[in-house]
């Protein structure tokens, strides 16, 4: 690693200690239900289109963003509705609008199949913020991986469709039956995409499509093994597809015409400062938390249940439990073992992305073993 890319990830280091004392809350997941109408291969919830679990009644959420506006204020914060799949909820806008009237900026994570233009104009209506679509594919490969046919148009149409809003409003014209648009009224939009090894093969034809649609903020991810994806070798990248994948990334926003960005996967050495707008940071637990669709109180909702920091079905206040406890995520010298006990970047990684480690602590794999 060059002394210039060494000097910025201790200014980078600085900065996060900065910014993250006192632990600021920014982002709020609500898994605000468990029902699906997709069967992703990769999916690490398992969920189905009657889950297990019923949804949260709002009330109950509704209570823990009170507690948090009174004590900690929500300038700041937005509240991430996830699943499942959130637009299975009929009360969804209901739930956003009043979220809205609470000062908070909300948003969903949608696989789009029921975001028709109907559905888009009602969640408008209840003030949503930002929406992310998931396209992992062109036609067929997107398909297999969602477990749902037709499911790439769906995708497609719905990424449109936002996109044509987005740039009416920026050029203060109307769209979809709204007035006067201005460049605030657009929605924050991005396509995320999981990428696999039949995926890895259509990635510049993924990005023609995003961009012919569009799109100007992407986002990928790699598969970590848990839930169906576990026991399923076709979502996981050898060493050398990881490789490709970064050096595409790199290849993508030195282009400039699309906006692409790695996820918080994890630290990747010399990729570090060129594959996302920022350096590795995991903010799980420091300034993002989930409340989970059993009441569980957790950070990311991907991190395993033995990470989970409380129940607000069990008495746990949530504003109580973020000041005082998340301790595995806040600390993390208990990570300092095994591959990385004597890691020279453990300073700037922190031991990597608390989902990637399993109930006893161990690192189910390392990125930076990966590029090594």
């Amino acid at each position: 690693m060059k002394l210039k890319q060494r000097i910025a990830l201790e200014l980078a280091r600085i900065n996060f200690r900065q910014e993250n004392a006192g632990y600021p809350l920014y982002q709020l997941f609500w898994e605000c239900t468990l029902r699906c109408n997709f069967t992703c291969r990769h999916c690490g919830s398992d969920c189905k289109s009657e889950a297990h679990c019923k949804d949260m009644p709002f009330e109950d959420f509704r209570k823990v963003l009170e507690s948090i506006k009174t004590n900690m204020g929500v300038s700041g914060l937005s509240v991430i509705m996830t699943g499942g799949e959130a637009l299975c909820r009929k009360d969804l806008e209901t739930c956003g609008r009043a979220i809205y009237d609470m000062g908070i900026a909300w948003g969903i994570v949608t696989n789009a199949w029921l975001l028709d233009e109907k559905r888009l104009i009602s969640l408008l209506k209840a003030g949503i913020h930002s929406i992310t679509i998931s396209l992992d594919g062109i036609g067929e490969t997107h398909d297999w991986m969602r477990g749902k046919t037709g499911s790439f148009e769906r995708a497609s149409q719905a990424i449109r469709r936002i996109c044509a809003f987005n740039r009416a409003a920026q050029a203060k014209q109307s769209a979809l039956g709204f007035k006067q648009l201005s460049p605030r009224d657009a929605i924050a939009f991005d396509v995320v995409s999981c990428i696999n090894k039949r995926s890895l093969r259509e990635l510049e034809a993924l990005k023609e499509h995003l961009i012919s649609l569009g799109v100007t903020h992407w986002r990928v991810f790699t598969i970590f093994p848990v839930g169906r994806a576990a026991n399923d070798p076709e979502l996981q990248l050898n060493h050398q597809e990881f490789k490709e994948l970064m050096d595409f990334i790199v290849k993508t926003r030195q282009e400039g015409r699309i906006h692409l960005n790695y996820a918080c996967e994890g630290f990747l050495g010399d990729y570090e400062g060129k594959v996302r707008d920022h350096f590795f940071t995991c903010q799980a637990g420091l300034s993002i938390a989930s409340i989970l669709a059993d009441g569980s109180i957790a950070a990311c909702p991907s991190i395993r249940s033995h990470y989970h920091q409380g129940n607000i079905y069990q008495g746990d206040d949530f504003v109580e439990v973020w000041k005082n406890k998340y301790q595995a995520y806040r600390q993390r010298d208990w990570m300092k073992k095994d591959a990385c006990a004597n890691c020279e970047f453990f300073r700037y990684c922190q031991g990597g992305a608390m989902h990637l480690r399993n109930d006893d602590g161990q690192l189910l794999f390392c990125h930076l073993d990966r590029l090594s």
